[in-house]
């Protein structure tokens, strides 16, 4: 299972048709994740199990849209049972892929603190920003290099998860395998994916001039279109026990909703 090399201009086409599989049902992609946002802010308020326990979670709860997703494509509808998916299958393994992100978290954050950056990385670690500027301010003029690292290090793991969840739910790769896939994903596409990231800047802007109104739209969007980059990315690889799916993400029809 080798990803695809693919050329820059297709992180243009993956928000295109994110944006088609979006307006198959724009007014349940809201609701969705609507209950996702405000079901992790509340278990995140829980204290001291909260935020760990959003971490394991992640990875069932996204593959739950992203077989939303997946449904969508093949002419099915969305449902509200898509969000449980991950709960159902391959759970045992995703939360794995969970507990791997939340250690390596916090191994990044102990690198941090090594190199200097205590204070920041306790801060970060608080949960809640520091209420004098000041304070966050001398944190950072004091971690130049833990700050590098930081930035170096999280980003190899947001590589690494970015589609290791689809890998582990669609196509039953172990969820180590699955994480050396997604970043070799990453590092074999880094012209799309850079276009694919400057283009979602350029969108956040947008989506909050008009009172973050625009998020409505984004926010599903961001799901939908990470679904387009992992079909686009892995095209021959198929679902334990169904048979391959073949062509683009979408067709041309769909496409032609943007």
């Amino acid at each position: 299972m080798e990803p695809q090399r693919l050329q820059t201009k297709q992180g243009w086409e993956w928000i295109k048709q994110g944006y088609a599989l979006f307006m198959k049902a724009p007014l349940l992609w809201i609701v969705l994740l609507f209950i996702c946002v405000i079901a992790a802010v509340a278990l995140s308020n829980v204290p001291v199990v909260g935020e760990p326990l959003v971490s394991l979670l992640m990875p069932a709860v996204l593959v739950g849209l992203m077989s939303g997703c997946r449904s969508l494509e093949q002419g099915e509808d969305l449902e509200l049972a898509h969000l449980f998916n991950g709960f159902k299958q391959h759970t045992s393994q995703l939360v794995t892929l969970g507990g791997i992100s939340l250690v390596g978290q916090l191994l990044i954050f102990g690198a941090m603190m090594m190199v200097g950056g205590a204070t920041l990385v306790g801060i970060l670690m608080n949960g809640q920003p520091d209420a004098d500027p000041n304070v966050m301010m001398q944190a950072l003029a004091g971690a130049g290099f833990a700050v590098l690292l930081g930035l170096v290090l999280f980003s190899v793991l947001m590589m690494a998860m970015q589609f290791a969840p689809m890998l582990v739910f669609f196509n039953n790769v172990p969820p180590v395998q699955a994480m050396k896939l997604s970043l070799r994903a990453f590092l074999h596409n880094v012209g799309p994916m850079l276009v694919y990231g400057i283009t979602f800047v350029f969108l956040a802007i947008l989506a909050s001039l008009p009172m973050m109104l625009g998020w409505l739209i984004l926010l599903p969007l961001v799901f939908t279109s990470l679904y387009a980059s992992y079909r686009d990315i892995f095209p021959l690889v198929k679902e334990a026990g169904s048979a391959p799916l073949e062509g683009d993400v979408l067709s041309r029809d769909d496409q032609s909703h943007f």
